[in-house]
């Protein structure tokens, strides 16, 4: 069994802006700040997407602790047995494959903050051992009997319920008790509306300086009704996505469309294709015959009047019949011929 070696390198120069202007998001922020220069356990609990490990970050770095090191671990990403070694180190020969001692993250994080991401998702074996370093700032490396002390403030982050877990078996409550002195629960995107445009104009900017556009892009007040009305379950990682997505595709500097899905299937569902050909197999079923000529006759009316409306603008076209780009190019090409 062998490990590669993560190196951890965090400096606050480098670190993502925390950018927002809503109640929700300034309040998360002030009580982050508030208890960063309290030097105690702190748990983060956000939905994914929502920004735990910057969170995390911008704790360590408002801390009396920001000059030492800051060091990340997400638990759900290792095997239990893989974890252990990788939270506590282990010495030569431990196990089969541990040709060379190898310090743990606990040790790494000596003066600092251990961010300990999807926290969770630790099994009760682990957890155990985690209490008694958080609780005696000692621990031992596997296959050694040498207690270290360490001196490491633990931050928490899980999108779990840990006092249901708790009290399902699945979570120690003394752990919790001892990595709970705060809690503090990051907002998702839902629940601060003002700051989904002002985030989507931000990262529109970044790709457009990435893509070396001329002109900074900007968003049609449909393309913003269309981001604002969204309940991104994906929160701020799926917005990044989407806004990046739609400028590289736009290929100009008003962005019109938003497409949400990038699995929006260009060429339709197996099952449309079944009832068409079902439709040319048997004529005599004029039930069937007379859906998809229905569908047909109103997806060319549409078309055609969307078109109309646009002066032929596909894009334009496509906002009017609530498409994507892509989706609208698709059907056009089915029916261009059937269009005056």
């Amino acid at each position: 069994m062998s490990y590669s070696h993560e190196t951890i390198d965090y400096e606050p120069r480098n670190l993502p802006d925390a950018i927002g202007i809503s109640e929700a998001f300034l309040e998360f922020q002030e009580n982050l700040s508030l208890v960063a220069k309290v030097d105690r356990p702190v748990l983060i609990i956000g939905e994914r997407g929502t920004g735990k490990e910057l969170a995390a970050s911008r704790l360590h770095f408002l801390s009396g602790r920001w000059e030492a090191p800051l060091v990340a671990l997400n638990c759900a990403a290792l095997s239990e047995s893989v974890l252990e070694s990788e939270l506590f180190g282990h010495e030569k020969g431990a196990f089969t494959g541990a040709s060379e001692r190898r310090v743990g993250r606990f040790e790494l994080a000596e003066g600092g903050t251990l961010f300990l991401d999807e926290v969770g998702l630790v099994s009760i074996p682990i957890q155990e051992k985690i209490l008694r370093a958080v609780e005696y700032r000692s621990f031992e490396r596997l296959g050694s009997s040498n207690s270290i002390r360490v001196d490491a403030r633990i931050v928490g982050a899980t999108n779990a319920d840990l006092p249901a877990m708790v009290k399902a078996g699945k979570f120690k409550d003394d752990l919790l008790d001892r990595l709970s002195f705060e809690v503090l629960y990051l907002p998702p995107l839902r629940a601060r509306q003002e700051d989904i445009i002002y985030l989507a104009r931000y990262f529109a900017a970044q790709m457009g300086h990435e893509l070396g556009l001329e002109e900074s892009p900007r968003f049609s007040s449909e393309a913003e009704r269309k981001l604002g009305a969204y309940r991104w379950p994906g929160n701020i990682r799926e917005l990044k996505n989407v806004v990046e997505r739609s400028v590289y595709r736009s290929g100009e500097s008003v962005i019109r469309e938003i497409e949400f899905d990038p699995f929006s299937n260009p060429y339709g569902s197996a099952e449309v294709e079944e009832i068409e050909g079902e439709q040319q197999v048997s004529d005599e079923s004029p039930r069937s015959q007379s859906l998809v000529e229905e569908v047909r006759s109103l997806e060319i009316r549409r078309l055609g009047e969307a078109l109309s409306e646009s002066r032929n603008r596909q894009a334009d076209a496509a906002n009017l019949l609530g498409l994507s780009y892509h989706q609208f190019r698709n059907l056009y090409r089915k029916y261009k011929d059937d269009l005056s």
